[in-house]
């Protein structure tokens, strides 16, 4: 199935719950409402913005579906910013309100045509406030300074609805709405005979996307057109489908929209197919929503571990969740801003147990001892290890859709998240545990598809024979002699030679060793032999599986390897600096 097709099948199930308007109608932030009196005369201006929070924020509320704008001048339905309505703006220059007479005459003229000859009350009384307003009477109006290039909508005095959701508005617009360009052809979405919308609706919602709205299926130039056809025609589809596709979008998109999850630059949404059945479907999605971005609250964490388990031991998901069924249809979108239209991160369609099996496979795949994280990680938190300074905006552009789509297809992780771990690590000498994890999860898959002979160990493994991360183990142990003897210093081992020891091993590893032939001396002279020799057994024990000559260069896999066998040896080290300090306090206990 198309993510169109996908998309308008969601499109019924939000209908069928109240969650979408019906067709022709979108949900638009409306901040006033103006209330007038069945003359047409300003009775007041209603705040209709929602102020729980620090700052006013517009109510989102069904109207007449937005046109769709970019240099024209075209008036929406019964609504519309200020501009329209009332003939008054914002000049972004002086900050100072000025008319807006174009506009102003485009909202004028479609309601003198489309309400002409009507004898609702309502839709009579702005006709005559059409009539008599002036702009210059704008600054008389209560809430004026706040107003301005906000969304208006109209209510007549003494009633609760709006003049939009009057029985005669809405036959007049749907009257409009059917007698449109009504250019027929084959909708490729539906595959009937319909007619075909010229311009699809504005997508809302894509982080980094214009604001106003970004288009998925839009030519802009002649060279993308053939044949002679025009805009839509290029790729027809039915104004039904091309309502129903970008409202459930939207929907999807919203703000504080429960189905949607950022990755990276991707503005994730995913959604199932209820099949009749909708308890099902909200069991699914609540199940990829906990999957996906695991809570951080501990207790919670926790439910998502037995879940985890009980799905990697390959056990039903209804003895997980009563509610589940793992052949529901499952789908996840991807979208990312590309100038004026969205582009298609990732797009993936399977059944919801697949894909719990494979976001399991993930994580055994970035299992390491000791656990990076208290909670299993979400996507997004790998990718923050790949940027610098762990910012946002610096994660290298479509890794989230390619690091995504690997998840859902249990495929390889794509090769730039390695290289972009592996150079931040080098880059800026911090090599977490979370670092080493991905290196690990990478090296593993790879293994598994028979990219790379040798597997990764989990945990400290002396018996590993790879000859990268015996080096990193011992990078790890000569760091830790050098803080033994000398305590804390400006500028460690780590900070100076962790790059090239990793990448040119035969370059560094002959200088490290004289050094830490003089600290385990520095050690012995201080009253410290016990330790010198815990640590040369250490370097001893890991020399007896290195070849006789460092390696000249180590290639980016080995470069993993290593980072790998360094973290191992610290979290030894750790370790037993742990169980020393509780061997000393229980024996302080003993003598009190």
């Amino acid at each position: 199935m198309s993510i169109l097709q996908a998309l308008a099948g969601h499109y019924a199930r939000l209908v069928a719950n109240g969650e979408a308007p019906d067709y022709g109608y979108s949900r638009e932030p409306v901040s006033y409402a103006i209330v007038l009196s069945p003359d047409g005369e300003t009775v007041d201006v209603i705040d209709m913005r929602d102020t729980s929070g620090r700052i006013p924020r517009p109510s989102v509320r069904p109207v007449p579906q937005s046109v769709t704008r970019s240099s024209n001048v075209v008036s929406n339905f019964l609504w519309d910013k200020t501009a329209y309505t009332l003939g008054m703006k914002l000049d972004r220059d002086t900050k100072q309100s000025i008319p807006a007479e174009r506009e102003h005459a485009a909202f004028k003229e479609l309601h003198e045509n489309l309400l002409a000859g009507t004898g609702d009350e309502g839709l009579k009384a702005l006709k005559s406030f059409l009539d008599r307003w002036h702009p210059k009477n704008y600054p008389s109006l209560q809430h004026a300074d706040d107003m301005l290039d906000s969304n208006i909508v109209f209510r007549l005095d003494s009633e609760q609805g709006f003049l939009h959701q009057r029985l005669a508005a809405r036959s007049v617009w749907k009257d409009y709405l059917a007698g449109q360009d009504n250019t027929t052809g084959l909708c490729l979405v539906s595959g009937e005979q319909a007619p075909i919308e010229r311009l699809h609706p504005k997508i809302k919602g894509v982080r980094g996307a214009q604001s106003s709205g970004a288009s998925m299926v839009s030519f802009n130039l002649d060279a993308f057109t053939s044949f002679g056809r025009k805009q839509g025609a290029n790729a027809p589809v039915s104004q039904r489908a091309a309502f129903a596709y970008t409202t459930a979008l939207n929907t999807l998109l919203a703000r504080g929209s429960a189905r949607r999850i950022q990755v990276g630059d991707a503005s994730t949404v995913f959604w199932a197919a209820t099949a009749g059945n909708e308890a099902r479907a909200t069991a699914a999605e609540d199940l990829f929503s906990m999957l996906a971005e695991p809570p951080t609250d501990a207790e919670e964490a926790l439910k998502v571990g037995d879940k985890l388990s009980a799905v990697a031991a390959g056990r039903p998901l209804v003895d997980v969740e009563p509610e589940l069924d793992e052949n529901t249809r499952f789908y996840v979108l991807g979208l990312a801003p590309n100038a004026a239209r969205l582009s298609v991160r990732f797009w993936h369609a399977d059944s919801i147990g697949a894909i719990a099996r494979r976001i399991s496979e993930h994580w055994r795949d970035l299992r390491l001892d000791p656990p990076p994280w208290t909670t299993p990680p979400g996507a997004w938190r790998l990718l923050y290890e790949t940027a610098v300074q762990r910012k946002s905006d610096n994660i290298p552009p479509n890794l989230g859709g390619a690091l995504m789509r690997s998840i859902l297809t249990g495929g390889r992780y794509p090769h730039s998240l390695f290289a972009a771990v592996v150079a931040r690590m080098r880059a800026d000498r911090d090599i977490t545990a979370a670092r080493a994890a991905i290196c690990k999860a990478c090296l593993a898959r790879d293994h598994r598809f028979g990219f790379e002979k040798e597997d990764v160990p989990v945990s400290l493994n002396p018996n590993e024979t790879n000859q990268a991360y015996r080096l990193g183990r011992l990078f790890a142990v000569y760091e830790g002699v050098q803080h033994t003897a000398l305590g804390n210093v400006n500028t460690t081992i780590k900070d100076r030679f962790f790059g090239a020891a990793s990448a040119t091993p035969a370059s560094v590893f002959p200088l490290l060793e004289r050094n830490s032939t003089n600290h385990l001396a520095t050690l012995r002279k201080g009253g410290k032999g016990g330790l010198a020799h815990w640590f040369e057994q250490e370097i001893d024990s890991i020399f007896d599986g290195l070849d006789a000559s460092f390696p000249r260069s180590l290639r980016l896999e080995d470069q993993g390897r290593f980072a790998i066998g360094y973290h191992h040896q610290r979290a030894k080290k750790r370790a037993a600096s742990d169980q020393g300090r509780k061997g000393a306090d229980a024996t302080v206990q003993d003598e009190e």
